[in-house]
């Protein structure tokens, strides 16, 4: 299973983040000041190659209290991949949290973005076009995570040196990700069978072809992300990346490199017993008899709890605080949600409780399928049908995730099985009737669903690329949350992204209230819908 590879090449030291620029720093004005020039004058090839590393690393939130902040707490529950059981934890319930979302912030700003700026920077002024078209395609799935949170971000003009630093709105920030990939391009096609940063690139080792193949899938992400509001631009993205060459085959995946030095951070966070599996996934993974269940959870400490003969059990997000302390049940059968619902893989545990430390999903193959089989269903050249691509996104994310045989694979493509009941306290249904068998009679819309539904699954446990995905289509049918705290959204409805935060607003107050007049609403709010959420 490649996903769940322990890589063994050395991760940099750590300490280097310190040396070279200012790590953690809150304030705007110290974090833009070009301090890296007296960094740059002494800098020296493999320090380079250390920087671009880390900004990999930090840029994808491999530390593990960023990344709770980021992921964990937003998009891992609006993914509706796992539910919150920690009783203080109110994100499940719409509450906007203003402290974590300044930690998420600034965990990129203050770390990967001044990083990969020095690294972008230094490759251009020192004739150094291949790391330099590396470090472009680096920026853009850096970024495109972070404009998919708030939308307009800091971008054209980080690192500018001001006091104030204006926001780009999300069109032109995904305008300029599609020129960049452009630019990247080129120089990547003129030197194939080359490599660059060697042993220090987390990703793909250096390997130019590779990293040619991952800018091509990566356009692809980016087309379909603004189909519903820029069809044509979409269209012409998504045909050029895939008549260029996207990912064919799980050899092709782009998965950050983890090590004992630099781990997996769910590997640290699984330890705090914060979260558990979803009624969601229990429905889906259960009612499709998935291989990749045993994979992505673990049985309950307490087993089958509804007797419906699984003990993979989950539940329903936006739990009240009340019922989080008091459990669920009544009477005997009354127990803790940790031990009554299912916890992540075991892969995902730390060492000590046997987890292999697997590898930072980036982008896969199985994802690039299900891209093209909606372009496909909609009348795009995507080299296939719909349904040819739809079936082999399954395959590759099974032949990834499990050690299931050709035969039972087949046998899951070919299934009519839809979700199931989670058969719970709360008297929840199937997620949907969705079938996995392709329904090439249903409608644009239902093959849609099935379409997304199956990459919802295969892209466990990315949720940040789930959770955009679903505000996109609005699929797959989620559950909705048992309670919300927030006055602004009523259960019925989902947050849309997450508000500016607290120290833009202290430190680069100008540019940050000028980013919310090109939000659709002119509201920093959580309902307010970002620039491709056009559906």
């Amino acid at each position: 299973m490649n996903r769940l590879k322990n890589n063994t090449l050395t991760m940099v030291s750590m300490g280097l983040l310190v040396m070279l620029f200012m790590a953690g720093c809150n304030d705007l004005e110290e974090l833009n000041t070009p301090d890296d020039q007296l960094v740059a004058n002494n800098l020296e090839a493999p320090q380079l190659g250390q920087a671009f590393a880390q900004a990999q690393f930090f840029g994808m939130y491999g530390s593990p209290g960023p990344f709770q902040l980021m992921q964990s707490l937003h998009a891992d529950i609006y993914a509706q991949y796992f539910a919150t059981t920690a009783a203080n934890f109110d994100s499940d319930q719409f509450v906007m949290i203003g402290r974590w979302q300044d930690g998420a912030w600034n965990g990129f700003y203050g770390t990967a973005a001044p990083q990969l700026d020095f690294v972008e920077n230094f490759t251009a002024e020192n004739g150094m076009d291949l790391e330099n078209a590396i470090a472009k395609v680096m920026r853009v799935q850096l970024y495109h995570r972070i404009s998919d949170y708030w939308g307009p971000i800091i971008y054209s003009e980080f690192g500018n040196g001001e006091t104030s630093v204006p926001y780009d709105s999300q069109e032109e920030v995904y305008n300029n990700f599609f020129a960049a990939l452009d630019s990247a391009v080129t120089v990547l096609q003129s030197n194939a069978g080359g490599n660059a940063f060697g042993s220090n690139d987390q990703i793909y080792e250096g390997n130019v072809d590779q990293w040619l193949t991952f800018a091509n899938s990566l356009r692809l992400r980016l087309a379909m992300r603004v189909r519903y509001v820029a069809p044509d631009l979409a269209q012409t993205e998504a045909e050029k990346a895939v008549s260029a060459g996207v990912m064919m085959a799980n050899s092709d995946n782009a998965d950050l490199l983890t090590t004992q030095n630099s781990r997996n951070p769910y590997t640290t966070i699984t330890d705090w017993g914060e979260f558990r599996m979803s009624a969601a996934m229990e429905s889906a993974l259960d009612g499709y008899e998935d291989p990749r269940r045993s994979t992505y959870f673990q049985p309950a400490a307490n087993g089958d709890q509804d007797g419906d003969g699984s003990a993979y059990e989950g539940f329903r997000n936006g739990l009240p605080k009340t019922q989080k302390e008091a459990g669920v049940g009544e009477g005997e059968e009354k127990e803790g949600l940790n031990d009554r619902y299912s916890d992540m893989g075991i892969d995902w545990m730390n060492s000590s409780s046997g987890g292999s430390n697997p590898a930072i999903d980036i982008m896969d193959a199985s994802e690039v399928y299900f891209l093209r089989a909606e372009g496909a269903l909609i009348g795009w050249n995507m080299n296939g049908t719909a349904e040819e691509l739809y079936e082999e996104g399954i395959r590759l994310s099974m032949q990834e995730n499990t050690s299931a045989s050709s035969a039972e694979i087949e046998a899951y493509i070919e299934s009519g099985n839809t979700p199931a009941s989670p058969d719970d306290v709360w008297n929840s249904p199937a997620l949907s009737d969705i079938p996995v068998a392709f329904n090439n009679s249903g409608s644009v819309e239902q093959r849609l669903e099935q379409i997304i539904t199956q990459k919802w699954l295969a892209l466990y446990p990315n949720s940040m690329e789930a959770w955009a995905e679903y505000r996109r289509t609005g699929y797959p049918t989620l559950y909705d949350p048992i309670n919300s705290l927030n006055s602004d959204i009523p259960v019925t409805d989902r947050v849309k992204r997450i508000p500016f935060v607290s120290s833009e607003y202290s430190d680069n107050a100008e540019a940050v209230q000028n980013a919310v007049q090109l939000l659709s609403s002119g509201s920093d709010d959580e309902t307010t819908e970002l620039w491709w959420d056009a559906k």
